[in-house]
């Protein structure tokens, strides 16, 4: 196995005082994925924000190849993508300006040409220029979903990228997924459901 690209030594994180979940640690390689796994309020959106940098450890170090996330900062952030329940989408905008406009915020070169076949490859060709209030909420996941499609990003940090997707949507999510794999991109996400990947998958519980 290649060596890790993301590493967690003894990481533990708090809310409203209390420790969420005992230290864990783990390897992340290229090309490998971890499924992270817990019971509701088990704490796992929180280690997905404090493994991006949006939450602060209770104790423990983050590493990006072989570095502490804080002390590598801007290249740690530019080879990030961290996919929450907020979506990180304005309602405003359309699915096109949004896509437009999170590529540009990440320091990415995204023709109008790009982003419109990634909508298309999500069923949402004849959308793109919907403002994003006006769609379902399964067709912002989707929009969500493009941002994956044209990501440079070698590190993906996905909190339960599944919901309110339709099983064709499903689908191409799952081939998105691969695909990053396959080109020796990293993954951690949660789900409450299996994901078949084609490689082999760590799984991570955090336990109380």
């Amino acid at each position: 196995m290649s060596a890790a690209v993301l590493q967690a030594k003894a990481v533990s994180c708090e809310r409203g005082g209390r420790q969420l979940f005992q230290a864990i640690s783990f390897d992340l390689p290229a090309g490998s994925a971890i499924h992270l796994e817990g019971d509701n309020g088990a704490g796992k959106t929180t280690l997905l924000r404090a493994l991006s940098g949006l939450t602060p450890l209770l104790q423990g170090e983050v590493l990006w190849r072989g570095q502490s996330t804080s002390e590598a900062g801007h290249a740690f952030h530019a080879d990030l993508l961290y996919l929450g329940h907020a979506l990180g989408l304005k309602d405003e905008l359309t699915a096109l300006e949004n896509l437009l406009l999170s590529a540009a915020v990440s320091g990415q070169h995204l023709s109008r040409e790009q982003a419109l076949q990634a909508l298309g490859t999500q069923g949402l060709g004849s959308r793109a220029h919907w403002p994003l209030r006006v769609l379902s909420q399964g067709q912002k996941r989707r929009v969500a979903l493009a941002r994956l499609q044209v990501a440079s990003a070698r590190l993906w940090l996905l909190d339960e990228p599944f919901v309110a997707l339709d099983t064709d949507a499903v689908q191409v999510l799952h081939g998105l997924l691969r695909s990053h794999l396959d080109q020796g991109g990293a993954l951690l996400f949660t789900s409450h459901q299996a994901a078949s990947l084609g490689v082999s998958m760590q799984h991570l519980r955090l336990q109380p």
